[in-house]
């Protein structure tokens, strides 16, 4: 997954941040929410449960203020949530799913890769020319 951005003009929310569109971001915060809200976890049945009343529209969550802030029932493909949401998700570390468990579950191995990014930046910095150019 590929993250541009623009450090003078960073939004408010890291699903802003990580994700292309405004719907993408939304569906992502509401996932974070639910896993908080179940302790920190939830299983594959939950996840599949949750994925499918997204596809439905029967989950209503309240939008950003730039929409007035009213609830509204949410639909989002169930195919294109593992595809677009859960998985950018798991890839960059802000959800784990534990094999033996079962279970996906808040990670912050998200800030771990991005101090390790920063850190490769650094190593960037102080490496002599590269003897690429010709």
């Amino acid at each position: 997954m590929v993250m541009l951005f623009d450090r003078y003009n960073l939004p408010s929310s890291i699903f802003e941040l990580v994700f292309a569109t405004e719907q993408q971001a939304i569906v992502a915060q509401l996932l974070v929410d639910y896993i908080k809200s179940n302790d920190g976890s939830v299983g594959k049945t939950e996840m599949s449960l949750f994925a499918t009343r997204l596809n439905d529209g029967e989950l209503q969550a309240r939008i950003p203020k730039k929409y007035q802030g009213n609830a509204v029932k949410l639909s989002y493909n169930k195919r294109q949530f593992y595809d677009r949401i859960l998985t950018p998700l798991r890839t960059m570390g802000m959800i784990d799913y534990d094999m033996y468990s079962k279970k996906y579950k808040i990670s912050e191995n998200f800030n771990k890769e991005m101090t390790r990014i920063g850190l490769m930046w650094i190593k960037e910095l102080r490496a002599s020319p590269s003897t690429r150019l010709d």
